[in-house]
């Protein structure tokens, strides 16, 4: 297998998070394309590529829990950083959105792009061109990729209360 086809690529951690977000629901590569805005393909290859990285088990079906969380708190802002970019119209993420702004006042806000959202704050492109869209369907996933990009774009006590919420998120099964 040619290694092209088998790193990662950023649509690999918003359909792992998807999976985790259906909380040990069965799932099917067509629901999963539907829900994001992905090709049946595009699942199918990223299924492929996370199974290869030992994030998905032997079976595909059910995510590795532990791996990912390793991968997701000291891998992924390493390898699919982002820069806080201009002034936009979107939907809040990061330390902007829930559940961190909870816990962090700021007037400082991150939006994902999105010509429907109704905040403004600096760009942070998200991990998928489909993720607003696929967001605005599922609440659980909102906050796992909103977790995931504070660890993108955060500073020290942010990626702090992020990595702790994730790890509460991902590896808390019911």
């Amino acid at each position: 297998m040619s290694q092209t086809k088998t790193n990662l690529k950023p649509q690999d951690v918003v359909v792992l998070l998807k999976i985790i977000s259906l909380d040990e629901k069965q799932w099917l590569q067509e629901t999963l394309s539907e829900a994001l805005g992905l090709s049946q393909s595009e699942i199918s290859q990223s299924l492929n590529r996370s199974k290869y990285a030992g994030l998905l088990d032997y079976s595909g079906k059910k995510v590795n829990r532990i791996a990912f969380t390793e991968f997701i708190l000291y891998g992924l802002p390493y390898v699919f950083p982002q820069q806080p970019g201009a002034m936009v119209r979107g939907i809040l993420t990061a330390h902007s959105a829930a559940p961190l702004n909870e816990t962090i006042v700021t007037s400082e806000k991150y939006v994902w792009p999105y010509a429907r959202g109704s905040e403004r704050g600096q760009a942070i492109l998200p991990l998928y061109p489909t993720v607003p869209e696929a967001t605005l369907k599922d609440s659980n996933l909102y906050e796992l990729l909103t977790l995931t990009d504070a660890l993108r774009v955060g500073r020290v006590r942010e990626k702090e209360l992020a990595k702790t919420e994730l790890k509460k998120r991902i590896l808390d099964v019911q």
